[in-house]
């Protein structure tokens, strides 16, 4: 079983079949960055029609037994989640809303202060705020999942302990492997992982020790010694992949609409598009490179399984039915 946890590539037929040919069985794909809720619910449409077009490559998952009839198909189930909170806007009822529409998981924040959390932009970390909490719960009730990849450290830990229902960190890497804002301290993914959270690592380049240079073996070295020291049920993959995606979709992603500037983040002046993914991962039929990569670190059996996606799967299973219902819906 492969599941990627993360994606946001521009999707085509094309990364549809390399889907198929790296055997990822299911995938967690971005559908609002700064979408408001009429703009969510566009994407939502965008993505009807494509599984109309390519029923024979993917179909839409909302429950973890979807990945299993993925897998029986030979297709690849596709998962929803927004990176902000924005497609709620204003409005808690919202949230139930979005869960019913498909989606999974829910950021918090995106790098900047949201009405919920404090992304890891901010230069003051205030935490969770009222109707953050308030949020927290509703999600917990629905099903929908509370993801803290972009929020700010003191957020994802308060995130962690409020949340009745474990949270994600779908896409980061650990800070002390490589200090990008956006990755992720031992005591943040200790609060994540000791209340049974989800760790997704990640091979965005700026995420990357090295970036765009970071070998095979020092990110699966990485991803060992982490397993390690937190527990390795609690970590997968999410790739953040965003291939083919052109440079106007960056400054999208970083800038939507709040500011008049362009903002870099991560990356430098001189580059502000896309960096180029590592020579052994360009796309989704690198996986098996992955895995084998994994398999050279010393992971095997039950460790690897759960690494390479099946781990996500029994999140799944616990985490998009509403409180009190049963796992699995067929």
């Amino acid at each position: 079983m492969r599941i990627d946890n993360l994606q946001y590539a521009n999707w085509s037929e094309k990364i549809f079949r390399q889907l198929r040919e790296g055997g990822v069985d299911a995938i967690h794909v971005t559908i609002a960055y700064h979408e408001n809720f009429r703009e969510t619910v566009l994407n939502f449409e965008q993505w009807n029609r494509w599984f109309e077009q390519y029923p024979d490559l993917i179909m839409k998952g909302q429950w973890a037994s979807d990945v299993d009839q993925a897998i029986e198909t030979g297709r690849t189930a596709v998962f929803f989640g927004f990176q902000n909170p924005s497609p709620i806007e204003d409005d808690i009822g919202l949230v139930e809303i979005v869960h019913t529409l498909g989606a999974r998981f829910m950021q918090l924040s995106y790098n900047n202060q949201s009405l919920l959390a404090t992304g890891c932009y901010e230069a003051e970390d205030t935490g969770i705020t009222r109707m953050g909490k308030q949020v927290i719960k509703e999600m917990n009730r629905v099903g929908l999942v509370v993801d803290m990849s972009h929020s700010a450290d003191r957020s994802t830990i308060e995130a962690a302990d409020i949340s009745e229902r474990p949270i994600a960190i779908t896409h980061a890497n650990p800070y002390d492997w490589s200090p990008a804002l956006r990755n992720k301290k031992d005591d943040v993914i200790r609060a994540v992982t000791e209340n049974g959270g989800m760790m997704g690592f990640s091979l965005y380049p700026h995420h990357l020790q090295n970036k765009s240079d970071c070998t095979l073996e020092s990110f699966c070295e990485m991803i060992a010694r982490t397993v390690d020291k937190f527990g390795a049920e609690h970590f997968g993959i999410g790739t953040d992949l965003c291939q083919d995606q052109p440079d106007s979709v960056v400054e999208w992603m970083r800038v939507g609409r709040w500011s008049k500037e362009i903002d870099y983040g991560e990356g430098s002046a001189a580059a502000p598009g896309f960096p180029p993914m590592p020579a052994w991962f360009n796309d989704n039929r690198d996986f098996g490179k992955l895995e084998n990569g994994l398999r050279a670190v010393g992971f095997e059996g039950a460790d690897l399984a759960g690494i390479m996606g099946r781990n996500w799967h029994n999140f799944y299973e616990t985490n998009f039915c509403a409180a009190g219902e049963t796992a699995q819906h067929e």
